[in-house]
């Protein structure tokens, strides 16, 4: 998997990003995986991804979906395990996050955020 950082113009939001974006790591995900690290220090965005579900996962997470040219278009706090979500706008994307990372971050409806590459 291809690793990177997500960043909010050039301030650093998430300095260890996982992408999973062919269709063995998109089913995979987080399962069987070492938990992410709190605080929003971790995460893994899902390409193409628009909508998420905690079956098997043993905690909850934050829910971040950004479309195709990566604005966020809707967000999802505390997604219980064994639970489904899915974006109420257009997402192409989804960056997932242990429980409060979007505290942590604090993105804004229609606001872009970058990932790049490490």
């Amino acid at each position: 998997m291809k690793t990177g950082a997500l960043y909010r113009a050039e301030k650093c939001l998430v300095p260890t990003v996982w992408v999973a974006s062919n269709p063995w790591t998109r089913l995979r995900g987080l399962l069987g995986r070492t938990p992410l690290a709190s605080g929003a220090t971790e995460g893994l965005l899902i390409e193409p991804c628009a909508g998420v579900h905690t079956f098997g996962m043993r905690y909850p997470l934050d829910v971040v979906f950004l479309d195709a040219s990566n604005r966020v278009v809707d967000m999802c706090e505390n997604l219980a395990p064994w639970s489904v979500r899915s974006a109420r706008a257009k997402a192409r994307k989804t960056l997932e996050l242990t429980a409060g990372g979007i505290t942590v971050i604090a993105p804004v409806l229609g606001e872009e955020l970058i990932w790049r590459l490490h």
